[in-house]
């Protein structure tokens, strides 16, 4: 199993949409967005989801 990479807050992960480790409140960000902390619970690390 592939273990999923951790994208934290304040980055530039590049479009898509990205899932908090703790609570799984997803974000969408375009090409240049910068991840925000997670607008649920304020958690800084993130999946990328397909």
């Amino acid at each position: 199993m592939k273990k999923e990479a951790i994208v934290k807050t304040g980055e530039k992960p590049g479009r898509g949409k990205y899932c908090c480790t703790n609570c799984h409140t997803c974000v969408s960000l375009d090409s240049e967005d910068k991840l925000p902390p997670c607008p649920k619970c304020t958690n800084s690390e993130f999946t990328k989801r397909n």
